[in-house]
């Protein structure tokens, strides 16, 4: 999931009032609210409702893809960020509901005008018992930024003063708006009040400045990779298994129950939901990996079927800079051509909703959507059109880019045999591992690819603020519209909160009139699990975290 961010967003996240929370254990820390007052703080993370399992190490089997990185300055994808926040740990966490709670911060204060944060670390050590610093948060937000870095990710860290403006090479390292007032204080300056950023502060966890500086490439080895979360990495067989054990040199280490996490890494879904039947799983399905198909009616219909709505949509993407998809009425037609609520029902079968926009249920402007789901005909006539003004009677090879899953494959299948019914067009499906598909992505070798986004937080302007900048690598369309961008940016200024819904309603509807994109559906989290897992918090916006988890 390629994002970008191209500045602030004067907007406010409250996800758990949107989306049913998750039943697990409880707060390690004080909220971690916006106020201009301290917060209380310590761990107060209160004694599970039922006892972990006396004797036998207690751990957790899993299955996933191979994560792309654990390095937090470039991870993008759903299994690299699962693992991450296992092995690492940020100024907050997010509790079952969705909200932020202080983690490594023990208290935050905001200022009247509430544009500067600062925070109070905790005594805490990495895993190579280096103490954690506020110079480790200053060094790792302003590497990210860095342009020389290079980070995919470098739009989380845009909310900040100059954040943007460094990684544009506008303003110098010394201008981005967070600084470590000694070892412990962490001063953070944004460029408008930023209502979700404690929320924000959960992605980014420091990295070790020393570390980083001695070996480019220490995340990529169990021996270098240096972290300061609940668990750490003993092990990395790359497409083969990941293992995690409990870290004793974790801050809270008394609340971590789990003594090992270990993930497999198949990629059918049948054989891991097989492993789970068996035995040798403890969870099949999302949120870091999914079911077979043909599995998930069945699984609902005995009642073993576990579904938790989240911020996601399902969508794909058109490629503006490839014939025939230069042509806004192409794109209509194969985006017209599709019969969404199908989708929903026979593929996706958990309670997914057909998107007719690009912003998830949670999030929308629109939730009755911006266009009529499957209109063949007016489908097949767009496509004549769009044809006619390219001056071309036969299309140029199309192919459908997806990554590897059980899912994918019958929703991409599914599309192939639409385009070939309704338009007479054969769409050529590739599938690849996820990185690859990724870098394939990134370098624009598509013509059509699918895509998936789950929010940061859960605002509109999460999804629309990713096709502001034509070459970048969130907007893999290479579609850019100067307007689009001048109501994106009008949006992050506007502080009445109805004329900012108008502004980014507007934007929404001119997105879906050029139509780069085009949602299928808004998505939902579906999985079985062992009955003794407890304490596995899946919260709102569909991030998973281990950090309380246990087995009776």
């Amino acid at each position: 999931m390629k994002k970008m961010v191209t500045t602030l967003i004067s907007s406010l996240f409250v996800a758990g009032s949107l989306l049913a929370a998750c039943s697990s254990g409880g707060n390690s820390a004080a909220p971690a609210n916006s106020s201009s007052s301290n917060q209380s703080a310590g761990a107060t993370t209160p004694a599970p409702a039922s006892e972990p399992a006396k004797g036998e190490p207690q751990v957790l089997h899993l299955n996933m893809e191979e994560p792309a990185t654990l390095d937090p300055t470039f991870a993008e994808d759903t299994t690299s960020g699962a693992v991450i926040r296992a092995i690492y740990d940020g100024l907050t966490r997010l509790d079952e509901n969705g909200n932020a709670i202080n983690s490594l911060a023990s208290d935050m204060k905001l200022s009247d005008d509430k544009l500067t944060y600062t925070f109070i670390l905790r005594d805490a050590k990495w895993s190579n018992g280096d103490p954690v610093t506020a110079q480790d948060f200053e060094f790792a937000w302003k590497y990210a930024l860095d342009p020389k870095t290079g980070s995919p990710a470098s739009y989380n860290y845009y909310a900040i003063k100059n954040g943007q403006a460094f990684t544009s090479g506008k303003a110098k390292a010394e201008d981005v708006g967070v600084k470590a007032l000694d070892e412990k204080t962490l001063q953070v300056t944004m460029e408008h009040p930023t209502p979700f950023f404690p929320t924000l502060a959960s992605f980014l966890p420091p990295i070790n400045k020393k570390v980083v500086e001695a070996n480019p490439k220490w995340a990529n080895d169990p021996k270098t990779l240096v972290s300061n979360g609940p668990f750490k990495l003993e092990t990395w067989e790359h497409k083969n298994k990941i293992v995690l054990v409990k870290n004793d040199t974790y801050w809270e280490k008394d609340v971590v129950k789990l003594d090992r996490i270990e993930f497999s890494m198949i990629s059918d879904t049948n054989t891991e939901l097989s492993m789970f039947q068996n035995g040798d799983l403890d969870w099949a399905g999302g949120p870091i990996s999914g079911l077979p198909v043909d599995a998930v009616s069945p699984l609902k219909q005995e009642g073993k079927l576990l579904t938790k709505p989240k911020a996601t949509s399902y969508y794909i993407r058109f490629n503006a800079e490839r014939p025939p998809f230069t042509n806004v009425k192409v794109r209509k037609a194969f985006a017209y051509a599709i019969n969404r609520q199908e989708i929903a029902d026979n593929i996706g079968q958990a309670g997914q909703t057909p998107l007719m926009g690009i912003t998830p249920i949670t999030a929308s402007l629109k939730p009755e959507g911006f266009f009529a789901d499957n209109q063949p005909e007016e489908a097949k006539k767009l496509l004549a059109e769009g044809m006619k003004e390219l001056g071309i009677t036969k299309l140029p090879p199309i192919t459908y880019l997806y990554n590897t899953s059980d899912r994918n494959k019958a929703i991409a299948e599914t599309l192939q045999a639409t385009w070939k019914n309704v338009l007479g067009v054969d769409v050529k499906l590739l599938n690849k591992e996820t990185k690859v598909y990724l870098d394939d992505q990134e370098q624009g070798k598509f013509e059509i690819t699918r895509s998936s986004w789950t929010a940061d937080y859960n605002d509109s302007i999460n999804f629309l603020q990713k096709f502001v900048e034509k070459y970048s690598s969130s907007n893999i369309t290479r579609w850019h519209s100067p307007k689009y961008t001048e109501l994106i940016q009008k949006s992050y200024v506007e502080k009445d909160p109805e004329k900012r819904k108008q502004i980014l309603l507007e934007a929404e509807t001119l997105l879906m009139d050029e139509m780069p994109l085009t949602g299928l559906f808004s998505d939902v989290n579906a999985w079985v699990q062992n009955d003794k897992v407890k304490g596995v918090r899946i919260d709102p916006l569909s991030k998973v975290d281990f950090k309380w988890a246990y087995k009776e």
